[in-house]
């Protein structure tokens, strides 16, 4: 589960816990929504503690491939200070 899923579990379930008023026969809607209120919660905390260890970010970045034959070329920038008049 993913920041996104828990964040979506979290909204949903606090629309059911506190918004909703009406309860069908044999199920306690605000039960369902505190369980999910819950389960989105932990699902966020469990995303942002893993984060790096799961492909955080910076995963899909650039890739450097060092060639072994070939010298790494260096590229310098050089300023220079005129008095433009």
């Amino acid at each position: 589960m993913g920041f996104g899923v828990g964040l979506i579990l979290t909204a949903a379930g606090a629309i059911l816990a506190w918004a909703v008023t009406s309860s069908p026969n044999g199920v306690n809607i605000h039960t369902v929504g505190y369980i999910l209120l819950v389960i989105g919660i932990v699902g966020m905390l469990l995303s942002l503690v893993f984060w790096s260890s799961w492909a955080g970010p910076g995963y899909f970045g650039r890739r450097t491939y060092v060639d072994d034959d070939v010298a790494p070329v260096r590229r310098r920038r050089r300023v220079v200070d005129e008095d433009i008049l």
